[in-house]
């Protein structure tokens, strides 16, 4: 409670539920769009692989930037008011100039994350004896929540006023930027002192097979994310299915895996990342496979959060152990493996367009399976040695 209590976490939680909650919106807008101009499912995937890519690839930098220069203000709730601003303007174009100013959108969210995720690890460190993992976990429950509510909430819009319904949205989101700018006056300012002795420790106690390992489950993790993101919505369209419908189902997915998040972070603190990883994108296999067989069906509404929680499960494990890898400024590493993350999601989301144009969606599906299966092995290499830094829990000094 005393995190959820703290001003300062609370500033770039709310920040993150409105990033994620209008980042959210890209899968429902798209899909509109593509019924709109006839948008291949290779373009869809092409399209919102250079989003993901945009808003990815320059997360390192705005990383860099606030470990070198201390701009935590301005990149957390600038970063809030630039992805406002160019998405509603996106929302009052022609549908081939909104999709440009809808990728330059994301360069806010990719002001905002590596920020947002350092504050948020680094009030774990004070405020919860050092469960970072823990507080990390509730930082992406909050951003998580908004892929779970943005969807769920833009799908009706969408269906009963077109993408102008869509700037009901912004109001919150300027409030919350405001907001954040206020409480963000004094933030934490040494993180590249306290990161730096904290990898320079654990990165002795690694090995090439650890971050070799890691790299492919945090590679698969996503692309499985990001597959689901992008064409259970598709997929549901063509079976007949209104905004509203596969606006839900979306949310579902996302809630399922802010749920996951929460509880993953929790379970790592308390029983070990690597057992914690190994079993859930284990179990994840089961429901992503079943998904691809059942078609239309109300057991959807159990196998898509099911999935969504069991995937999203490890990504503030991910965080954590590559924050404990990546030498540099906390920032910095929080970017870097952010980016990393989205990135490699997209360019798989990018490799299964063109198989669902030729095969359909359930083959695509169960291949999503099959890659949260192969994630599981790898995160069996994931086994931290017992360090004073490596500590799931350490204990008060």
């Amino acid at each position: 409670m005393s995190l959820l209590l703290d001003a300062l976490f609370n500033s770039v939680a709310y920040g993150h539920f409105i990033v994620d909650a209008l980042n959210g919106q890209r899968s429902v807008l798209l899909t509109y769009w593509s019924q709109q101009t006839g948008m291949s499912n290779t373009t869809l995937a092409f399209v919102t692989t250079i989003y993901v890519w945009v808003a990815s690839l320059s997360q390192p930098v705005f990383g860099w930037i606030s470990d070198r220069f201390g701009k935590s203000r301005l990149l957390a709730a600038g970063g809030i008011l630039w992805l406002t601003a160019f998405f509603s303007l996106a929302l009052s174009l022609p549908v081939e100039w909104a999709i440009p100013c809808l990728i330059l959108a994301s360069l806010g969210s990719a002001a905002f994350h590596p920020v947002g995720t350092m504050q948020a690890a680094l009030r774990g460190k004070t405020l919860l004896a050092g469960r970072e993992t823990t507080s990390t976990s509730w930082f992406f429950l909050f951003g998580q929540f908004g892929y779970f509510m943005g969807p769920i909430v833009g799908g009706p819009l969408l269906q009963e006023f077109g993408p102008a319904g869509l700037l009901v949205l912004a109001a919150p989101a300027l409030v919350i930027g405001l907001n954040a700018s206020w409480r963000l006056r004094n933030p934490l300012t040494a993180p590249r002192q306290v990161d730096e002795g904290m990898v320079r420790g654990s990165g002795r106690e690694v090995g090439k097979w650890f971050v070799i390992a890691l790299v492919v489950v945090a590679a698969l993790q996503s692309w499985t994310q990001q597959n689901m993101n992008t064409f259970l919505p598709k997929y549901l369209s063509d079976l007949g299915q209104a905004p509203a419908v596969y606006g839900l189902m979306t949310g579902l997915f996302m809630g399922g895996s802010a749920i996951g998040n929460v509880l993953g972070g929790n379970l790592a603190d308390r029983f070990g990342r690597q057992r914690v990883a190994f079993i859930a994108l284990a179990l994840a296999g089961f429901p992503l496979f079943l998904i691809s067989l059942v078609g239309w069906s109300p057991w959807l509404y159990l196998l898509v959060p099911l999935s969504g929680a069991l995937t999203g499960a490890v990504h503030s494990i991910i965080v954590v152990l590559a924050q404990r890898v990546v030498r540099g400024g906390m920032a910095l590493a929080s970017g870097l493996t952010l980016g990393f993350m989205f990135s490699a999601g997209a360019l798989g989301t990018l490799l299964s367009g063109p198989l669902a144009d030729r095969w359909g969606f359930p083959p695509v599906f169960q291949m999503t399976a099959g890659l949260a299966l192969i994630a599981s092995l790898a995160a069996l290499v994931l086994r931290e040695k017992q360090g004073p830094l490596s500590r799931s829990r350490p204990a008060r000094e």
